[in-house]
């Protein structure tokens, strides 16, 4: 990661300097995690597709601002997040409920363990846990369910987090603990009784 860091400034700083070719390095690098997190807000492929364009012009415009205070891609995230939510809003929809869409294969650990018996009850009951995982994420506040998907979802660390969602760090623990726990309460009964 350091490796890569360092690697993201050096082309940052040939970008700031005028090569426009760094920029590209840049693009090609990270548009596919752009486009998939962008995707998780605009869910037509080509207004997604739009959308990380117009990240990309955004932060290529703002490049002479960025200070490498945080990680190139953390700064990066931010604009492509708000740049969806803007263009939701100018679109006159409402953002989405949950900052993440879950695909099937993205849940928790317990959803994990209970995936590897292969039996038609135990199919059942991961189902009834993975709905009662989305049901718990989707009825977190906003502050929390961010949180916890940037860390869980998106593997941020708590740092990034924080400088993506503005507050400190202490603040990102404590919505990620609050979120965990809230999850939990909501599935413990189903892990208790087997169901």
């Amino acid at each position: 990661m350091p490796h890569e860091t360092s690697s993201d400034q050096a082309l940052v700083k040939r970008v700031q300097q005028g090569d426009k070719q760094a920029f590209d390095l840049l693009v090609a690098k990270y548009q596919y995690k752009v486009i998939g997190l962008i995707g998780r807000y605009v869910h037509d492929r080509s207004e997604a597709l739009d959308v990380a364009q117009d990240s990309f012009i955004k932060a290529y415009r703002a490049i002479g601002n960025f200070r490498g205070e945080s990680a190139f891609y953390t700064w990066l995230y931010r604009i492509a997040v708000n740049t969806a939510k803007n263009y939701l809003v100018s679109r006159s929809r409402r953002p989405p409920e949950s900052d993440v869409e879950l695909d099937n294969e993205e849940v928790f650990s317990a959803y994990e363990a209970l995936a590897d018996i292969d039996t038609p009850d135990a199919k059942l009951n991961s189902d009834r846990l993975e709905a009662a995982i989305h049901g718990a994420i989707k009825n977190l506040p906003e502050e929390l369910r961010s949180a916890l998907t940037l860390r869980e979802f998106d593997g941020l660390s708590y740092e990034d987090i924080a400088l993506i969602m503005s507050c400190p760090v202490g603040t990102v623990r404590s919505r990620i603990f609050r979120a965990r726990e809230a999850v939990e309460k909501h599935i413990r009964p189903l892990m208790d009784t087997g169901e």
